[in-house]
């Protein structure tokens, strides 16, 4: 069987331990990074030495792109049609004005987003970028504000996502208001600056992910959503699965996100070009208007400010709680994030509940039927728009078989016995899909979309039993150490690879070594270099990140946690059910199996009583009925919403909102000390390359 016959099966690799076939430019195989050339960019690049003790050198730089690299970029570089422009004129259509300077601050000075720092995207493509995501950064860096169509706008390249707005007949309505408030408040200034200042006169959130809907309070006021007096529209279930999402894992999430946007890392052609979605999350701050509106189903239709939009509800695709609508006077449609120009996450890295590709694939061919033959432009919460019905039909189409496709092979290839990893490894996506920028894997990749279908039926475990109880990272390391002669041997081994290029087992061996031994200096620098080499030939944007913020910080030490995703009006969001969930969820099991504890919540505003018990480690809560009959609390504590949210999160002491008469108090109010006692504070700065 000839090399190119096994690599059509999904079973070769060339030498340098690098996949080459179609999904790697795809973004599958080996590790979505198959590399792609830079054409007269090659020949002019210093590389790195391949010897694995060269990469060692203690640094607090980057190494240069290997030999191995730089060969597989240029090779590449000639397979991709670099030749069609047409996405650069789409996204400098309607152009109207920029941010001058790009960069916007917060109240105290604090720079919160910064497009200037991308001024080197300008250049040609060099070694340490694969050129494929080198274009499609130079495409998302680009802001300002732009015309969709007359009487719809777009702010694009201020934060990770685009802001919307739709002129009415008496002001604007706005969709999905960015991360930070400061960010969308400039984002209203430029539109002001250009169109004239008009009032806002509704709000709209395609779905429950932050960047939908954080910045808020730059657009309007809480105040003007609770009147009433603006309409802010958003999916059923909306508040629930933003808050829970923010709340629950939100600090486990949120370290995450600082390796997969990149956010703390350095700008530049051997750091963070980009996230593939969006150039990265803005860092300002972080707040939410609660939607005074549900939309329920799909064909709901609404009117605002005199502006009709019809509505399809899409739960369970790119969110839990997400919505595409029409605007039938506009014949535009707003895809929210269901289809953008990228190859979407099925499951984050940063974390995430697993969203059903089979379910995607239906709605987007549901909105298909629904909207694009009576539709002239499609646009997003990300990236450009796609202008005439024939190709954004040919778009949502060929997004939707993206998806499907990925899910349907999956579920082939796991009932003949295959694993999430092993189908990561040999799928092969069909041409008609992947030679289109737009189904390119720059943020979400084939090869850990393909993992979390599996994932989604199969769960963690791949049925062998040698895998059902392995030891954890520390104890792991430590015998795969010892099995490989001590540290001089991983590093032997290391050294080897490293040099031959097979950067993804360099860094396995050397993470045994590192979790064995976190002080082993050489295995630190030596993994951290091959770190770079990885996200050098990475055309997933967020793989790059992954890989260079491990680099990052085993050169430099922890960054924690750059972007806050939660804010005081999140928290203030909370439901009282809510409220108990997380507290549960900081319970220190074992400190509190000898607890047993019980108390009354009455919250005057729901009429209600909940009743929280502490027992074997476990917080339960449940509302008390009202024939209830069991045992008295030891203690009954009588305070409005707010005011138990702040209380549980320790932004208000306890004792003195009772002392104050905030709080009324009955029975032993000291139990609640107890409670306190045993709840642990999540770590924002876990450690991740090391133990």
């Amino acid at each position: 069987m000839t090399d190119e016959d096994r690599t059509h099966q999904g079973g070769s690799r060339k030498p340098g331990g690098f996949t080459v076939s179609r999904r790697g430019v795809f973004g599958a195989g080996a590790a979505a990074l198959v590399v792609a050339g830079v054409g007269a960019a090659v020949s002019g690049c210093d590389s790195d030495s391949d010897s694995g003790s060269a990469a060692e050198r203690t640094s607090k730089d980057p190494v240069a792109p290997s030999g191995h690299i730089t060969d597989q970029q240029a090779q590449a570089q000639s397979s991709l049609p670099f030749a069609d422009r047409q996405d650069f004129a789409d996204t400098d259509k309607g152009f109207i004005a920029k941010l001058q300077p790009d960069q916007v601050k917060d109240a105290k000075g604090n720079v919160v987003w910064d497009n200037e720092s991308y001024g080197f995207l300008q250049g040609s493509c060099p070694n340490s970028v694969h050129p494929s995501l080198w274009r499609q950064s130079q495409l998302v860096v680009k802001q300002g504000l732009y015309e969709v169509v007359p009487g719809i706008y777009q702010i694009r390249g201020l934060d990770l996502s685009n802001m919307t707005i739709i002129e009415g007949k008496t002001g604007v309505i706005v969709i999905d208001p960015l991360i930070s408030t400061e960010t969308a408040k400039a984002g209203m200034d430029l539109y002001f600056a250009n169109r004239g200042q008009k009032p806002v006169t509704g709000m709209i959130y395609t779905h429950s992910h932050v960047d939908h809907f954080g910045g808020a309070m730059g657009v309007i006021t809480a105040e003007d959503a609770a009147s009433g007096r603006i309409p802010v529209i958003a999916p059923q279930g909306f508040v629930e699965h933003a808050v829970a999402e923010n709340i629950f894992a939100g600090t486990a999430m949120a370290r995450r996100s600082a390796y997969m946007y990149g956010a703390a890392l350095p700008r530049g052609d051997k750091g963070q070009v980009g996230a593939g979605l969006g150039m990265t999350t803005s860092t300002g701050t972080v707040s939410l208007i609660p939607p005074n509106r549900d939309v329920t189903r799909t064909g709901q239709e609404e009117t605002i400010d005199g502006v009709r939009i019809v509505f399809q509800i899409t739960p369970g695709t790119e969110a839990p709680s997400e919505m595409n609508f029409y605007f039938p006077d506009f014949r535009a449609m707003c895809m929210a994030e269901n289809a953008t120009h990228t190859l979407h996450n099925l499951i984050t890295l940063r974390g995430a509940v697993v969203r059903d590709a089979h379910v995607w694939s239906q709605y987007l061919t549901e909105t298909i039927n629904m909207f694009a033959g009576i539709s002239d432009v499609a646009f997003a919460s990300h990236h450009w728009p796609t202008w005439g019905s024939d190709k954004l039909t040919e778009w949502l189409s060929l997004q939707r078989d993206t998806y499907a496709y990925l899910h349907d092979q999956t579920l082939r290839m796991l009932n003949q016995g295959y694993t999430g990893i092993e189908i990561a490894e040999q799928i092969q996506m069909p041409p008609g899909i992947e030679q289109k920028w737009y189904n390119h894997g720059y943020y979400g990749s084939v090869s850990h979309d393909v993992k979390a279908v599996y994932q989604r039926y199969m769960g963690w475990f791949d049925g062998n039993p040698a895998h059902l109880w392995e030891h954890p990272p520390v104890d792991s390391g430590k015998r795969h150490v010892d099995a490989m002669g001590g540290a001089s041997g991983v590093l032997k081994v290391a050294r080897k690879a490293y040099s031959d290029g097979d950067y993804r087992w360099c860094v396995q061996v050397l993470n045994y070594l590192i979790f064995a031994d976190p002080t082993n200096e050489k295995a630190k620098m030596l993994q951290a270099s091959a770190f770079e080499q990885l996200a050098y030939g990475s055309e997933n944007a967020t793989w790059r990140n992954f890989f260079l913020s491990g680099a990052y910080e085993l050169r430099n030490g922890n960054f924690g946690t750059p972007t806050k995703a939660t804010s005081a009006s999140m928290i203030s969001a909370l439901s009282v059910d809510q409220v108990f969930d997380a507290a549960a969820f900081q319970i220190n099991g074992p400190k509190a199996w000898d607890l047993h504890l019980v108390a009354d919540w009455v919250i005057p505003e729901e009429n209600k009583t909940y009743r929280t018990e502490l027992r074997n480690g476990v917080l339960i809560h449940y509302v008390v009925p009202p024939d209830f009959k069991g045992p008295a609390p030891d203690a009954t504590f009588t305070l409005p919403r707010l005011e138990l949210i702040a209380v549980m999160t320790r932004t208000k002491d306890f004792v003195k909102e009772v002392a104050s008469g905030a709080i009324k108090a009955s029975g032993d109010p000291a139990k609640l000390k107890q409670l306190q006692d045993v709840m642990d504070k999540p770590d924002p700065n876990f450690d991740i390359v090391t133990p």
